[in-house]
This record gives C-alpha cells, sequence and structure tokens, in this order.
C-alpha cells in the first residue's frame, strides 16, 4: 500500500503510522506496528523508510528513528535548541568519563562480562556498569560457559537509539592496534567520542 492511499479502515497509511507513533512516544517494535495496521512486516519496514525519506527531505520537525527492531518518532536534532528555548527542561546529567569508557567496551566487545571490561580498562567498573543499565544502555544477554558463569552484557536498543545508531554495524570501525599497520591506535578513553560523532 503506498503512503498516501486509503485504507479499509480510513486515513492514508502515512497517517495511520503516524497516529500511532505519536500516541505511543516510546519506540515501538515494527512487529506490533505492522500487527496494528494489519500489513506485512516486509511492506512496513518499506513504507517506514519511504516515510523517513520524506521527513528527512522536508526537513519536517519530527523524524523517524529505526534502530534494531523498533521504530520511533523523535525531535529532529536541528531544532533542538528552538525547543529548548520554549521548554527550557531541566539539564540531563550526562554520562561520567567511567560510564562513557565502560559503555564503549561493551559496545565493541559484547557480550562481555564485567572482568572481561575491568581487564580492558584496568579499574574496578561495578558502579558503571550498575549505572547504564539503569539508564537502559546496556542490559545482561546471558551467562559466559565458564566457572562461576559470570554474566554477560551487551548494548540495548535505548543505547542505539541515544546514539542515533541504526544497528550495531553503525558503530565507527576501531582504529587498529599500533604495529598491526603502523598507526597509532587510541586509548580507550577516547572512544566514547567516536560514538558521538
Amino acid at each position: 500500500m503506498a503512503l498516501g492511499q486509503q485504507s479499509m479502515e480510513g486515513g492514508n497509511l502515512q497517517g495511520r503510522i503516524e497516529a500511532i507513533l505519536f500516541v505511543a512516544g516510546d519506540a515501538v517494535p515494527v512487529k506490533d506496528l505492522a500487527k496494528a495496521l494489519r500489513m506485512e512486516e516486509k511492506e512496513l519496514r518499506q513504507a517506514l523508510e519511504a516515510l523517513r525519506d520524506t521527513y528527512d527531505y522536508e526537513q519536517r520537525g519530527f523524524a523517524l528513528k529505526l534502530f534494531g527492531e523498533k521504530v520511533q518518532l523523535a525531535t529532529r536534532p536541528l531544532y533542538a535548541e528552538d525547543v529548548v528555548r520554549l521548554l527550557q527542561p531541566v539539564q540531563q546529567q550526562s554520562l561520567s568519563q567511567a560510564a562513557m569508557e565502560t559503555l564503549a567496551v561493551v559496545a565493541y566487545k559484547q557480550p562481555v562480562t564485567r572482568a572481561e571490561v575491568e581487564q580492558i580498562r584496568g579499574v574496578k567498573c561495578d558502579y558503571s556498569l550498575q549505572s547504564l543499565m539503569t539508564k537502559g544502555l546496556i542490559q545482561e544477554v546471558g551467562r559466559k560457559d565458564t566457572v562461576g558463569r559470570p554474566i554477560l552484557f551487551g548494548t540495548t536498543d535505548e543505547f542505539l537509539s541515544h546514539f542515533g545508531l541504526r544497528d550495531l554495524e553503525d558503530l565507527p570501525p576501531l582504529p587498529e592496534r599500533e604495529g598491526e599497520d603502523g598507526s597509532e591506535q587510541k586509548p580507550e578513553t577516547e572512544i566514547e567520542e567516536d560514538l558521538i560523532s
């Protein structure tokens, strides 16, 4: 069904998608949206991509974010300053340097245990891991099949949304280690800059 084509339920597909996503507010699993719209998931994904492209081309005030297996309407970053001037929201507490370093290790090495993160960072990271879990950026993804069965951590769809990534393949590539190609590796503490840019 084309975006502007009328449906049996009334209205066009674009309007129906917008209405659901607007009311939902949070990210909606694509499969649930397809079910609500009574259409095939593949057909819906094509419609979502077309709608996203239309919003981007027209530089609409909102953008369609597709990440992981979810979709969400969000404010276009281009207009963020205007929104802030009106609403003057309370400043969200940004992630600490330690939390950003921990998040970078989890993002690039997942699934990864606490001990593996600590080995890479060279410091304890219990608090950072707990903070990232509380913020919904990482989650437990299983247990490692080894002595003690330690918890494995991985990133969440919220992580993808927060950093504007569609999936983990959108992460910037890590630089080569010194000696492998003659270039110098960035310290782990700089990886978060790659995540944000």
